[in-house]
């Protein structure tokens, strides 16, 4: 599964895997893939240079990246606590009453959440940018978009290649003009933000409207047989998230939320803005519904609703409230039934590759 972008980047195979874990990155480049290490829970700058330290020491020398969340529009001189004032009181009750209504115990005294939106920010993004340059990575991704002008010539002042996600060809264009050097044309079928395009129609799409810009295919891909039809329609590799969330190298820091993954089928997500206030594809659960209820306040848009929700995601996962516990993840939860090593992962995606294209080849020689 080589191609010409990922010789360029180093790596055996055209697969890019993205995950919040350094392990699992660690491991996806190890054997043989691109791990991309996802930033955005980051908040103190000395937390990802620990992690990126690890990771030098983890990769055997295979290449890696990073993906950062720097949005396309920023709102100049405005502080974290001066955006959660901007939070309506009638949205906070509603968040203390869901809770109240699946008995949620509260954090114990001076534990702070543990899960914060802050890295949504793009100051945040920066810092964790000043960190990421002083390591050898190979890509930076951002994954709501181009990131601005100076950070895509500072990353190729470094020779790291800048990849930006689009769910259309018109933000693929943008992101081509804005001196992207790889698109990730993500469908409507991935976890987390997506747009309304489902990843057969966007891949080609995307393909012809950056030609020659490399283009990785992303959304509901977790079989060999699904690569080879995402190179077959015309990208440079995969960008895989969801897969990675049941490997055995995954800190979830939950079993509940595990065996949720495990038993979930392809139809059991939703995209919904009650995370982070953007539509993002995620488990339903009794809190997706919750705020999807027309006699509700309904979500904010981001980041006030990251910051609305915080605390309640941190009690949520720390008490394994399982009504209520979810995660981003794409429709391909469906095939995501047995815990296994990411080596095993891999094992089973080149084999599934190797019979789609023996399978092709049949057919072709027949004609």
């Amino acid at each position: 599964m080589e191609t010409e972008l990922s010789r360029t980047l180093g790596a055996e195979h055209a697969i890019f895997g993205f995950t919040p874990f350094p392990a699992v990155a660690a491991a996806i480049s190890r054997a043989g893939g691109f791990g991309v290490l996802g930033a955005v829970r980051y908040t103190a700058p000395e937390d990802l240079a620990r992690d990126l330290d690890w990771m030098q020491e983890h990769t055997d020398g295979r290449p890696y990246g990073l993906d950062v969340v720097m949005p396309a529009k920023k709102v100049e001189g405005v502080t974290e606590a001066e955006v959660e004032a901007m939070i309506p009181a009638a949205h906070r009750q509603f968040v203390r009453d869901t809770l109240a209504e699946h008995g949620v115990p509260g954090l114990p005294e001076g534990e702070a959440s543990g899960w914060r939106i802050t890295g949504w920010m793009e100051q945040v993004a920066r810092s964790q940018l000043d960190v990421a340059f002083d390591y050898p990575i190979r890509l930076l991704a951002n994954a709501l978009g181009s990131p601005p002008a100076d950070v895509i010539a500072r990353a190729h002042d470094r020779g790291v290649l800048v990849a930006a996600l689009a769910g259309s060809a018109r933000h693929a264009r943008r992101h081509a003009e804005a001196g992207i050097d790889v698109v990730v044309a993500q469908g409507y079928e991935a976890g987390g933000h997506t747009g309304e395009i489902a990843s057969m129609v966007l891949v080609p799409e995307v393909v012809e409207a950056v030609g020659p810009l490399p283009v990785l295919a992303a959304g509901g891909i977790g079989s060999g047989e699904q690569i080879a039809a995402g190179l077959a329609l015309g990208a440079q590799g995969v960008w895989l998230g969801s897969l990675w969330l049941t490997v055995t190298e995954a800190d979830l820091h939950s079993r509940a939320l595990t065996r949720k993954l495990l038993a979930a089928g392809s139809g059991d997500t939703v995209r919904s803005r009650a995370l982070t206030g953007k539509p993002a594809r995620q488990l339903r659960t009794a809190w997706t519904d919750a705020w999807e209820d027309p006699n509700g306040p309904g979500p904010l848009p981001m980041p006030l609703q990251g910051l609305l929700v915080a605390d309640a995601v941190s009690r949520i996962q720390k008490y394994e409230v399982e009504p209520l516990l979810g995660t981003p993840v794409g429709q391909i939860v469906g095939r995501m039934n047995s815990e296994r090593s990411v080596q095993a992962v891999f094992d089973d995606l080149t084999r599934g590759f190797e019979r789609a294209v023996d399978r092709i080849t049949r057919i072709a020689g027949r004609s």
